[in-house]
């Protein structure tokens, strides 16, 4: 599971322990959706004069079919990881939910023509 898990770091050093916390963080998404092909989390740093300390993580998800992006900022790190671990984990669900109800409730193809409908026999 570790080798779907690609961290890396903008103006950040990565130390042994932020990996661990962002693997065992991420762990979650695995449990939820086991055909993850690649997760690439990215965890930036900026100085802003306006906002003194930014912390921004972003996650990418490479499933089959459409990707699943998203991107967290605060003034804490590991609660950006966090935040980014709930968001990625809502828009999976939300996928899985899409895929349950087309699965579940298929429906016919309706077109615009003036043809009579044909019962099955």
């Amino acid at each position: 599971m570790n080798s779907n898990i690609v961290i890396s770091g903008n103006h950040i050093d990565l130390t042994d322990g932020l990996k661990a916390h962002v693997i065992d963080k991420m762990a979650r998404l695995f449990k939820h959706n086991e055909r993850i092909i690649r997760l690439n989390v990215e965890l930036c740093y900026t100085h802003n004069r306006d906002k003194q300390n930014e912390f921004i993580a972003k996650g990418h998800i490479a499933v089959n079919g459409p990707d699943i992006e998203g991107s967290v900022a605060s003034n804490d790190l590991y609660a950006s990881i966090d935040m980014l671990v709930d968001k990625l984990d809502r828009q999976i669900a939300k996928r899985h939910e899409k895929h349950k109800d087309k699965r579940n409730h298929p429906h016919g193809i309706e077109f615009d023509v003036g043809l009579p409908k044909v019962g099955v026999a």
